[in-house]
């Protein structure tokens, strides 16, 4: 357990990882503002701290995972000015807020359930939690960080950052910002154009309110996490994780209000996951290249040809480094289907062969190995490049080019078994996601069987290499003949 290094944003470096209790881990992820169909850009993070909440788990330890759902308080453009998102869709819908909010918000679980991301520990609404946040502010105020205008609470940035630092986690600097935003300055109540709301005073046609000592209005979306991860982990916690687009404002905004309210830091690791972009391009609904997660798996979007199944956008995924870019194509995704694919019929081989009294090859670097790559801040693609070795063995071992003893073939299934369901979430794809194409390879495989038998070698030559040409290689048996993507 001593081994586990992780990218803290915090120090800019990667860092042995030593939580405050040497058995118990405490995580908090920023969830998402359900205000909208789950995309894409929701489902990377949650596979990024799912998946690190199941090896923590691998490795012994307890883990409490909190992860907020945000219905209220997020305004558009992320901004101290405008609507919440949550009312301007319920104002288009017809419907009440938490409609709206209880809709996307059951789709949000439908979704991750599909991609098999397990639940978290507690899940708390911000809704929910208004009473502490009000506490949380006041804490914030009387500690001389917050200041009251009209009915609206804002933090004094500027006051904050002369005895603490804002822009430690941004590596932003105070007057670069202030520069940044004079051309707002006379356009609000605020003290500085950097102070961010944390209550804001409802207008009249605002849907979402409660009293407070400042009269009716509603949280700032960053005082949320606030309060909803010291709530639940205490006033100082292991780690802290989300999307890299919210390192600024929102969690440097978290770090600002933890320490003005506490005294204290609350998180001691970030951990952030990088974005993805779609044909070299940032996701977005103006740029037409938005895609939920519900087209993927009925493939309705115009940029798909076909639909996915989850396990497969889970795959594509995991095959890049969670702190690297992820560029979605078809075609990325058509090749992460073959791999997925390869993968689960190496596990279903391994089945098939018989064990011999020795092993002809050593297996004994993969556990070895796998077990580096996910403690070097979960290196997912160096994990999966081990268990593809893996699987060439094992197909190599059918063939009888190898020989794995009984122990070695328990060994190989241990290490599959373990990285690929347990700590990687990933389970088979039904037969119906790729009947289509099974039926069609089995179909050509009677046929060069047929072939061979009438002794046809130029046609079952042909098939053979044709399906080459598709990266489908063919295995002879004795007994039978069986098929595999080459990776």
């Amino acid at each position: 357990m001593q081994n586990l290094k992780l990218y803290n944003t915090l120090s800019g470096q990667k860092e042995l990882f030593q939580p405050i209790n040497s058995e118990f881990v405490t995580m908090y992820v920023c969830g998402p503002t359900v205000y909208g169909e789950p995309h894409l850009g929701h489902a990377r993070p949650a596979i990024t701290f799912d998946i690190l909440f199941r090896y923590l788990r691998f490795l012994g330890y307890k883990v409490r995972y909190v992860r907020n759902i945000t219905d209220v308080g997020h305004l558009l453009n992320d901004s101290d000015e405008g609507n919440d998102k949550i009312g301007e869709k319920a104002k288009s819908l017809q419907l009440e807020p938490m409609e709206v909010a209880h809709l996307y918000t059951k789709r949000y679980h439908e979704a991750m359930s599909l991609l098999n991301i397990e639940d978290p520990s507690i899940e708390p609404i911000a809704s929910g939690h208004i009473i502490e946040q009000i506490e949380m502010i006041k804490k914030i105020i009387d500690n001389g960080f917050a200041y009251e205008v009209n009915g609206s609470v804002y933090f004094d940035v500027v006051r904050y950052n002369k005895s603490n630092n804002y822009g430690i986690l941004s590596r932003r600097n105070i007057e670069d910002l202030m520069d940044n935003s004079r051309d707002l300055a006379g356009q609000s109540d605020k003290k500085n154009a950097v102070d961010f709301a944390l209550w804001k005073k409802a207008s009249p046609e605002h849907i979402m309110r409660w009293p407070s000592p400042w009269g009716l209005g509603f949280p700032g979306w960053h005082i949320e996490c606030s309060t909803m991860s010291c709530k639940y982990l205490g006033d100082t916690f292991d780690i802290h994780g989300g999307g890299m687009d919210l390192i600024f404002p929102h969690h440097e905004a978290e770090i600002a209000q933890c320490v003005a309210a506490n005294k204290q830091h609350a998180a001691r690791y970030w951990i952030h996951n990088n974005m993805i972009t779609i044909d070299g391009q940032k996701m977005g609904k103006s740029l037409g290249n938005f895609i939920t997660l519900s087209e993927f798996f009925d493939g309705r979007h115009e940029k798909l040809t076909k639909s996915y199944h989850p396990m497969v956008i889970k795959f594509f995924i995991l095959q890049a480094h969670y702190r690297s870019t992820v560029d979605f194509s078809n075609q990325a995704l058509q090749a992460s289907e073959k791999g997925l694919i390869r993968l689960f019929s190496g596990l279903t081989t391994l089945d098939k062969i018989k064990p011999g009294k020795t092993s002809s090859v050593d297996i004994t670097q993969f556990k070895i190995k796998c077990y580096e790559a996910m403690s070097d801040d979960l290196n997912t693609p160096i994990v999966l490049s081990y268990l593809f070795d893996l699987v060439k063995i094992i197909n190599s071992t059918y063939e009888n080019k190898y020989i794995l003893s009984e122990v070695d073939l328990a060994e190989v299934r241990l290490v599959l078994k373990t990285y690929i369901v347990e700590i990687f979430g990933l389970v088979p794809p039904e037969k119906e996601s790729e009947s289509s194409i099974d039926a069609i390879i089995n179909l050509l495989l009677e046929v060069r069987g047929s072939a061979k038998k009438k002794q046809d070698w130029e046609t079952a030559d042909k098939i053979r290499e044709g399906l080459n040409k598709l990266n489908i290689e063919i295995q002879d048996k004795k007994d039978d003949t069986t098929w595999n993507y080459i990776s």
